[in-house]
């Protein structure tokens, strides 16, 4: 995980405070590292390894969702997880099943709706970071096998029941090439169509959402939601 977006996360905690959380996957634990003020820390991964700093680290497959007997948290946060899982739907569901009332899901993971993996994506098949796997398939390897654009992230969180779904600026959000904004172009121009002809609040604010640089030319996307 980039330190741009570490620092974007640790920012959205902070202003909220959180008194819970749980790290899911929690990895080597940089979330406890960064966290500038104290709170009470779980974790999942896939390895049962001890981290410093947590309550507890649960060693778990979220393939399979979030374990019951986990208690209720004030945030969760997905960092770098969600283009690992095969049943994301399935683990976006037991994350609401254990936030509180208005409790906060913070999800990070690589973007693909940038122009650069776009125009790779229509010469090779693939996006970047989402290669083909063939021949080093193995399970808990830390492969990519879901890619994600906000459009995609959002329609998942709404199956999932989430609502106030937001997307937020990170320094990866800037595109890379000054021709990535000619290459954007019409995609700019076809969100503010859509905008236009928007006939609810949601929907302008699913546009207006879609349409930020953050969402167009981010290499890596930070959306956050909460439960109603």
């Amino acid at each position: 995980m980039q330190p741009s977006s570490k620092k974007v996360v640790i920012e959205i905690l902070n202003k909220l405070k959180p008194s819970t959380i749980l790290d899911a996957p929690c990895g080597g634990g940089w979330l406890h590292e960064m966290l500038p003020y104290k709170a009470e820390l779980d974790g999942i991964d896939l390895y049962d390894t001890p981290v410093a700093g947590y309550r507890q680290v649960v060693c778990g497959n979220l393939d399979a969702g979030i374990a019951d007997n986990l208690p209720q948290y004030e945030a969760i946060a997905c960092c770098e997880g969600l283009e690992h899982f095969g049943n994301p739907l399935l683990f976006l569901q037991t994350a609401k099943a254990h936030l509180l009332p208005k409790g906060l899901l913070i999800v990070t993971t690589p973007n693909i709706w940038y122009p650069a993996a776009r125009l790779q994506y229509a010469m090779r098949g693939f996006f970047p970071s989402f290669p083909c796997l063939v021949g080093k398939i193995k399970l808990g390897s830390h492969m990519h096998i879901m890619p994600w654009s906000f459009p995609q992230l959002y329609l998942y969180l709404k199956l999932a029941g989430y609502e106030n779904i937001q997307i937020h600026e990170e320094e990866l959000s800037k595109p890379k090439h000054f021709w990535e904004r000619f290459v954007a172009l019409p995609q700019k121009l076809y969100c503010a169509r859509r905008l236009k002809k928007s006939t609810s609040e949601e929907e302008k604010d699913f546009w207006r959402s879609a349409s930020t640089d953050y969402s167009i030319f981010g290499r890596h996307i930070i959306v956050t939601a909460r439960i109603p």
